[in-house]
């Protein structure tokens, strides 16, 4: 991980006795992570060199300098950071480095950005297994190479024992996005329709279920998910998308609320198009949690130009990340502003936006 002056290295006063020196030893040998593998010495040195360098493997990183060198590309330049903490750790289809990395990855590519850039900042509690933490970067490294990103810079902080929950990482990613590229909402007309990759709140579910033990007798798993791939080929045949945003904490409702507000127009979703796995659908109602605000981290939401929206529709169903994808929706011109659910009997409500989080700690 690129390096700032304070983290040079000092001394190994907080090895053990008996610790091998040098940084071709075993990088497992201490079990855990101790408060030295943040001092900026020779342990922190190693966990460096030991694993994120050699779990990364890339050029700039290996530097080590105080920040990596990349090169640019024509057009603009999108830039998000994001930060992740989840209980567990490890859940059903994922575990928080990959939930890390396709995060930050989806921010840009849902603005129409090719992410090619990430760095990974680790916040770990003395005491935290070191065989976990391994196994978190080889997840990391494993979805940075579905996404096409390189991981080239980061930083490492040790808390005191009780004070840290284990393991937080941060990521931030660069991308590359053409001049000619525009989207967004205020791009958004009239008679769009409106899409989804799949079915909707699989995360959130799948990682309270986990958390709370319940037996809900099937195995369901998260939908975490680098979408670059998916959302390239929609563009590809469907060159006017006006609107891609993934769908993450709030779900659906909270995308719905955010693309209407102010907006001269609203937005109406078809609930019996909205696909939900029927164990989502029944852990919420045993819950009384609405579906359609539950996380995701897998899903998107397009908005597309009507005569695109077939094609569109054809793309995300040939991608594996994409297959139960749906028309759920159009926008319309009344009542602006607001987004309502229309049932198949033609009842109508408003899909009301979240006030606070339904489930805690799963992003």
């Amino acid at each position: 991980m690129s390096k700032s002056p304070d983290d040079a290295p000092t001394a190994a006063a907080d090895a053990p006795a008996g610790t091998p020196s040098g940084a071709t030893a075993g990088r497992s040998r201490y079990g855990s992570v101790r408060l030295a593998h943040g001092s900026g010495g020779k342990l922190s040195l190693e966990l460096i060199q030991e694993l994120f360098v050699a779990e990364f493997g890339n050029a700039p990183l290996a530097e080590l300098t105080d920040a990596a060198i990349l090169e640019n590309r024509p057009g603009r330049l999108a830039f998000c950071t994001d930060s992740h903490t989840v209980t567990p750790t490890f859940f059903p289809g994922g575990d928080i480095g990959r939930l890390a990395v396709a995060g930050t990855v989806n921010d840009l590519a849902v603005m129409g950005a090719t992410p090619a850039y990430l760095t990974a900042a680790f916040l770990l509690e003395e005491g935290y297994d070191m065989e976990e933490l391994e196994r978190v970067v080889r997840s990391m490294k494993a979805t940075a190479d579905e996404a096409g990103v390189a991981i080239v810079a980061g930083d490492t902080k040790v808390l005191e024992r009780g004070k840290g929950d284990g393991l937080f990482v941060n990521t931030a990613g660069v991308g590359f996005l053409p001049d000619d590229v525009r989207m967004g909402a205020s791009e958004i007309r009239p008679g769009d329709k409106i899409l989804v990759n799949g079915t909707l709140g699989d995360h959130g579910i799948a990682v309270m279920s986990r958390r709370e033990g319940l037996d809900i007798g099937v195995d369901l798993e998260s939908d975490v998910a680098p979408l670059t791939g998916l959302l390239a080929r929609v563009r590809e045949v469907a060159p006017n998308v006006r609107f891609m945003r993934d769908v993450t904490r709030g779900g659906l409702a909270a995308v719905g609320n955010e693309i209407v507000l102010d907006r001269p127009w609203g937005l109406r979703i078809f609930d019996v198009a909205v696909p939900i796995h029927d164990v989502v659908e029944d852990v919420s109602e045993m819950l009384g949690i609405d579906p359609l605000l539950a996380a995701n981290e897998g899903k998107v939401l397009l908005v597309v130009p009507p005569d695109e929206a077939d094609a569109a529709l054809g793309a995300m169903k040939a991608h594996p990340h994409g297959r139960e994808a749906a028309i759920i929706g159009d926008i319309v011109k009344e009542p602006a502003g607001t987004p309502i659910v229309e049932t198949a009997y033609g009842s109508r409500r408003i899909l009301e936006m979240p006030i606070e989080e339904q489930l805690p700690r799963i992003c």
